[in-house]
């Protein structure tokens, strides 16, 4: 089974990676682009286990070591 883990900055939490790349942008002349936000991106595979487990794992990892809850937000996909 494999899994998607997407971690992203809260709305209202500044980026400042992402207004870097919005300012390069900027200045590569590519208009158009109002926001920038960066965040980190996940595969796990999980060996053997029922969907509803592998969420709760998953879940568990996030909030404990792939994500800080305090000003980052994870959303997780199971295929």
């Amino acid at each position: 089974m494999k899994a998607k883990i997407y971690v992203t900055l809260k709305k209202g939490v500044l980026d400042p990676q992402g207004r870097a790349i919005l300012s390069s942008l900027s200045h590569l002349g590519i208009a158009g682009v109002e926001d920038v936000r960066v965040g980190k991106y996940m595969e796990v595979r999980l060996k053997d286990a029922a969907p509803d487990d592998a969420r709760r794992l998953l879940d568990d990892a996030c909030r404990r070591l792939l994500a800080n809850t305090v000003i980052e937000e994870y959303r997780i996909e199971i295929e």
